[in-house]
């Protein structure tokens, strides 16, 4: 009985160490082909280069154009040190290499989180990606995951107590609100909120992240930064609530209409008790999951929401990298993003591999 036992145990193992290797390679291989397409659509197919490569003709041309020593030169030394100063300027940027090797190069930079520079500072004083990109990083946790931690909180709790009061006066309006601020864009809200209570009442500043001039004292400084962030926060927060209410009460409808929960309630059980210890715990999987990957899709940002606000994060140096075309920032900002999600969904196969046998069963 023990070797069955014991024979048993190893076969699960190695269905679960099965079923990670080919998650892995799965992960791996969509990352590198994710890379690689976004490579060549942040070059646009070579003509980056070439607008590049142009703006560097006409910079040399007034560069020289400005030297005096250079105008005294005859005609085909003043050619030849244009052309000789141009080829040294785009082999100093790359561009000296065919399209498909400078792809590949870069597709290989990538993978490695060689980021490389960037072609502005973008007010960092810094052309390392490295550098900008953890300079930015920060302001959209700031606003984006906290924002994504209270609307997630917010919006499961009153999705609990809509299923509770279901088809009630409440669930009813609660519904209505969440489908509301569900297919309404969180930037609709923002311009709504800066009319209301920046113009209207001035309660809180239109954007930025600080008063200008900014206070020079800590305790003075953070306050200032924490009034700049009521608002956006509050916009991000209340435009993201509805999904996270409406999705919790659909899916505990859904399980309370299970056997085990009947079960539960022929047994007499309070239902409070049936709804944290049986309904709750069927429904965490897929809140879970969203709540993991709505935390990582916060680091990115949000383009027009930024924009809006003037919130000097991720998503404006995206948008500045793309209005700047800026291929190797727009490179860079992808595959990180990229990275994160494809390890978070990893761990998350991890997990749900070792918590639900039956994941492993359809693995094999």
């Amino acid at each position: 009985m023990k070797t069955v036992k014991r024979s048993g145990a190893v076969a699960s193992k190695m269905a679960l160490v099965r079923f990670l290797v080919k998650r892995a390679a799965t992960l791996a291989v969509t990352l590198v082909i994710a890379t690689f397409i976004v490579v060549i659509i942040a070059n646009q197919g070579g003509l980056v280069d070439k607008l590049i490569i142009s703006e560097i003709e006409i910079g040399v041309a007034q560069e020289l154009n400005a030297d005096p020593s250079y105008r005294r030169l005859p005609p085909n030394d003043q050619a030849r040190v244009f052309r000789e100063t141009v080829q040294e300027r785009i082999r100093m940027r790359g561009l000296d290499q065919p399209f498909v090797t400078k792809t590949f190069r870069q597709t290989g930079d990538a993978l490695t989180l060689n980021l490389g520079l960037a072609q502005d500072t973008y007010g960092t004083g810094s052309y390392r990606l490295g550098t900008i990109i953890m300079e930015r990083l920060p302001r959209t946790v700031l606003l984006f995951t906290t924002a994504t931690i209270i609307s997630a909180v917010v919006g499961v709790w009153l999705g609990l107590r809509m299923a509770r009061k279901a088809l009630s006066a409440f669930d009813r309006g609660m519904t209505l609100l969440s489908i509301t601020t569900l297919v309404i864009p969180s930037w609709v809200f923002g311009i709504f909120f800066i009319l209301v209570f920046s113009f209207g009442l001035r309660l809180v500043p239109t954007g930025g992240m600080v008063s200008a001039p900014a206070p020079r004292e800590q305790p003075a400084l953070l306050l200032d930064q924490l009034w700049h962030l009521a608002l956006p926060l509050a916009t991000v927060s209340f435009s993201s609530f509805g999904g996270w209410s409406y999705t919790t009460r659909n899916l505990v409808l859904q399980i309370m209409d299970e056997d085990f929960v009947t079960a539960a309630r022929a047994k007499g059980l309070p239902e409070r008790t049936i709804l944290r210890r049986y309904v709750l715990r069927a429904a965490s999987p897929p809140i879970v999951t969203g709540i993991v990957l709505a935390l990582i899709g916060s680091w990115t940002g949000a383009i027009v929401t930024e924009l809006v606000f003037n919130w000097p994060g991720l998503g404006l140096l995206f948008l500045q990298a793309v209005q700047s075309t800026d291929a190797p920032t727009i490179i860079a900002l992808t595959v990180i993003f990229a990275y994160l999600f494809v390890i978070t969904v990893f761990i998350l196969d991890v997990v749900y591999s070792l918590l639900d046998p039956r994941i492993r069963a359809l693995g094999r």
